[in-house]
């Protein structure tokens, strides 16, 4: 039923939670997982930092290696096939272009994340992927 899983992670305890639960899924349906990380810089989408310098890509790799790592860290994932992977962008467009490319069958999100709203009672990026995903989409609070 679902062969593929996104589950985007800003590694806060509602992305930890939604992993969680896509691994049971994954167990059940013999899924694999996509853990995605969006690294979100004014870079990303083409903006210059006030004072001239951007931010080194290498710094970037090594924060999305480590948002990965500590999303998964403690997680019994058992034999899930998982692929983590970082992309630089805005994460609400990131993640619907992931659907849209991996070709995903299920989104499994947190309901919020180490955003600019964080406290809303549904975050800005889960918003926007439940109202525009192709595919079912999974809010885990």
């Amino acid at each position: 039923m679902f062969n593929t899983i996104l589950v985007p992670t800003d590694a806060s305890e509602s992305a930890r939670r939604a992993f969680m639960m896509a691994v049971e899924l994954a167990k059940e349906f013999n899924s694999r997982i996509v853990l995605l990380h969006v690294v979100f810089t004014p870079e990303a989408l083409g903006y210059t930092l006030s004072w001239g310098k951007t931010v080194p890509q290498e710094e970037i790799s090594i924060s999305g290696r480590e948002v990965l790592t500590a999303a998964s860290d403690g997680i019994d994932t058992g034999n899930v096939p998982i692929e983590k992977k970082q992309v630089p962008g805005h994460p609400g467009i990131a993640i619907l272009e992931e659907v849209k490319n991996e070709h995903i069958d299920l989104v499994v999100m947190g309901n919020r994340g180490y955003g600019p709203i964080t406290g809303s009672l549904l975050g800005s990026i889960s918003q926007r992927v439940l109202s525009k995903a192709e595919c079912p989409v999974m809010i885990v609070k």
